[in-house]
């Protein structure tokens, strides 16, 4: 029984939206004889663009009157002074009423539909009594915030008299201000007393920055006694009639604050009204800003009178007043110069939601899509980041014209996909830094715009690339990415990254990855191919993956292009450092130049000499062979040195080949000749490669690489010293001469070994 039950209430009370998506004004006052513009907002869809919009007054039982309908209907009450207008483009219908007398105040409904069944919003008309005499009082209208001047009469013979004005309350008539000084502190420094003159016989007080309380009944008086002279006036504060704002839920909606010329050197604010006394600040000049509208507020100074305030990503709870004002503290102030506003969030929207918050890993990317009002597709699309500066600044880093950040360069790009109301984002390469607030904008509708919260967490990224790479001109060079298996359905691509955009490049699949652990087939390499490398191949490249037209992850790579190095035999290292190539082959150069020969027969032989005097010895080992190498460095570095060794050296050989020409045999030995002494194969005890323990005939036969000629001289030479009785012979200056050049030789052999021996050094 019931679900039956419930089931009869639910055909018995139809199904009410809680929130009607129209709005318009709350409240509107009117002085009488004065005319009212009443803007109302509707959702924009084609249905509610074209349907019947109405104007009704509501009635004792909740019966509502149309006045006045957007079909042609017009009461016989708003015959000729009422019209009302449709704006398609701005979702909006506006109605105009002249005329207006007390009798008009009430409670009405501007909806959509009919009447009855329709979408509506409440509306509250109030038409006060307009300025002028009623009865024994004179009434004055102000606005809130403003000035009012108002005048009080008395007969001539009052004129020396004490001037004073009263305020009637609960308590009595309290002075508010006398001539004789005296002020009450509830109007200290807004109100002043003046006196014209006699021949005036009147005198005014006025009153600066009204407040709402001050409205009420004042009484002007002549003289001390309580029979003097009195005029009653009434001063009506009308409240300022709030501008409308309507927002759809995940919009963004701008607070256009014009305060006027008194205000140049105020700090400014907007604050939202929490009662009807309380405006708590949701943000200033000064730099203080509400929590919860962090990362989502702009306020943007136009010039010393007006400001804009911006807020974007709207949820239900913005909707309410707000005030934007200015004071010297940048708090609402009584009597401060304010402005009135009045925030709707159409639950209803149009909008597409898409995440508030993304989350990315360092060196990893993230895409975010931002949306935009799909009949736009024309307009200039950007991304900034939100900055928590004095006012809030959003610094644009990327455009869909082109532009973006130099230090974004490689790492950021804008992707459109027109027709479907969204564009893509992209950023990689993520570092901590990068965490923050960051905007979706376009040039067209301002109520699209989006924010959008970036976190960097810990983690790696799911796509694995070699780290930047050098190639050269003419190779082939092959980058490979690698895909885990959650990718697997994905399409994988390869870009070249460019200010504009991100090119797709022909790419091919090469089957299972083995870079990810616990994981199939289903990982996957992906390789670009860049045969032959030219230098424009030079840049930013991009692997990423897509589903559709959603964009997902992507990693950067550098690929840096040099041109190949002359007699280099190494072109396959696309990673080796630059200038590598460079630095061996100036190596190879110089060993060429030093040594015609790999080695020479006499390597590593001990030699004694003597002088002239008799009386010094040197002996060439292996320690001697260690400080040749450290002259042979000095020698690569720089061969001028090594150039006046070798023309010494030419000129020494000269004058003692010229002394002993007659008994000296010629040995030739590849293309490198030289004279030896036959003694010298005499005295082969003394002087041969046998006595020195530092020499070896495996190296010495090595050296020579395998030539036969050279080989048999060897042998013959070698069996000659065997065969024949050692002899000791006296040594003359010839032999001196001989043996002086020959260590000449050996020193010369030796730099040149160790210039071969220390090329990887080098």
């Amino acid at each position: 029984m019931r679900p039956l039950f419930l089931a009869c209430l639910l055909a018995v009370f139809p199904v009410v939206s809680t929130k009607s998506p129209i709005f318009g004004p709350q409240e509107v006052n009117i002085v009488e004889g004065g005319s009212a513009s009443i803007t109302c907002y509707y959702p924009a869809t084609s249905v509610n663009r074209h349907t019947r919009k109405y104007w009704c007054r509501q009635g004792a039982k909740g019966r509502c009157t149309t006045l006045i309908s957007s079909d042609g209907y017009v009461s016989k009450d708003y015959e000729g002074r009422a019209n009302i207008t449709n704006f398609p483009d701005s979702s909006t219908f506006v109605m105009n009423i002249d005329h207006l007398t007390q009798n008009d105040s009430g409670r009405y409904k501007c909806g959509l539909g009919i009447n009855s069944r329709g979408l509506s919003f409440d509306v509250s008309l109030d038409v006060s009594k307009g300025p002028g005499p009623l009865g024994d009082t004179e009434v004055y209208t102000a606005d809130l915030g403003g000035t009012v001047t108002i005048n009080c009469p008395f007969k001539p013979e009052n004129s020396e008299k004490k001037k004073s004005v009263c305020k009637k309350t609960d308590k009595g008539c309290v002075t508010v201000i006398d001539s004789t000084g005296e002020v009450n502190s509830d109007y200290g420094g807004r109100i002043e007393l003046e006196i014209m003159g006699t021949d005036q016989l009147t005198f005014s007080f006025i009153i600066k920055q009204v407040q709402l309380s001050d409205a009420g009944r004042y009484v002007c008086q002549i003289g001390e006694d309580t029979i003097g002279e009195k005029s009653n006036v009434d001063l009506q504060v009308l409240k300022p009639e709030p501008n409308l704002l309507y927002g759809d839920l995940r919009g963004s909606v701008i607070f256009d604050c014009a305060l006027g010329s008194d205000v140049e050197n105020m700090a400014k604010f907007l604050c939202r009204m929490s009662n009807e006394e309380a405006c708590d600040v949701v943000i200033n000049t000064l730099g203080k800003k509400d929590r919860s509208f962090e990362g989502r507020i702009l306020l943007i100074p136009k010039n010393k009178r007006s400001f804009s305030v911006h807020i974007t990503n709207l949820r239900k709870e913005d909707a309410g007043n707000y005030l934007c004002g200015a004071h010297s503290d940048g708090e609402p102030q009584k009597g401060s110069p304010i402005q009135a506003w009045q925030l709707f969030v159409n639950e209803e929207t149009v909008i597409p939601p898409s995440p508030s918050v993304v989350k990315g890993v360092v060196g990893g990317s993230v895409a975010v899509f931002c949306p935009y009002k799909p009949k736009e597709t024309n307009s200039l699309k950007y991304w900034c980041r939100w900055e928590d500066t004095q006012n809030g600044l959003c610094r644009s880093l990327v455009e869909s014209d082109g532009g973006v950040t130099e230090q974004y360069e490689g790492r950021l790009a804008l992707h459109e996909e027109p027709g479907n109301g969204t564009y893509t984002v992209i950023l990689n390469q993520l570092t901590a830094n990068d965490a923050g607030f960051y905007w979706c904008l376009t040039n067209g509708d301002t109520h699209w715009r989006s924010m959008v919260k970036l976190q960097v967490v810990e983690g790696e990224p799911s796509l694995k690339v070699p780290n930047n790479v050098t190639a050269l001109v003419g190779e082939t060079l092959k980058l490979p990415c690698h895909f885990p298996c959650k990718y697997y359905s994905y399409e994988k691509y390869w870009c070249k990254w460019s200010n504009k955009d991100c090119k797709i490049l022909p790419s091919q699949g090469e089957g299972p990855s083995d870079a990810f652990v616990n994981c199939d087939q289903n990982s996957q390499i992906v390789s670009l191919s860049l045969d032959p490398v030219s230098k424009e191949d030079e840049g930013w490249y991009w692997c990423g993956v897509k589903n559709g037209l959603r964009y997902g992850e992507t990693m950067a790579v550098y690929v840096a292009v040099k041109e190949k190095v002359k007699g280099s035999q190494d072109v396959s290292q696309v990673n080796a450092a630059p200038g590598e190539e460079a630095v061996e082959s100036n190596v190879r150069k110089v060993e060429s130049k030093v040594v015609q020969n790999p080695r020479l027969l006499v390597d590593n032989v001990a030699v004694e000499t003597g002088d002239a005097a008799g009386g010094n010895r040197a002996s060439v080992d292996t320690s001697s062979s260690a400080g040749q190498s450290g002259t042979s460095k000095v020698l690569l570095s720089t061969l001028v040195p090594l150039g006046l060794v070798l023309a010494v050296g030419a000129v020494v050989v000269a004058v003692l080949r010229a002394r002993h020409r007659k008994n000296v045999d010629r040995i030739s030995i590849r293309s490198y000749r030289t004279d030896i002494s036959m003694s010298d194969f005499e005295n082969s005890r003394d002087f041969g490669a046998n006595d020195n323990m530092g020499a070896s005939q495996v190296i010495q036969e090595t050296t020579l690489e395998g030539h036969d000629e050279c080989s048999a001289a060897t042998t013959t030479t070698e069996k000659t010293m065997e065969s024949e009785e050692p002899k000791k012979a006296k040594r003359s200056s010839k032999e001196e001469a001989d043996m002086a050049y020959t260590a000449f030789l050996l020193q010369t052999n030796n730099m040149a070994a160790d210039v071969q021996e220390g090329h990887g050094e080098a």
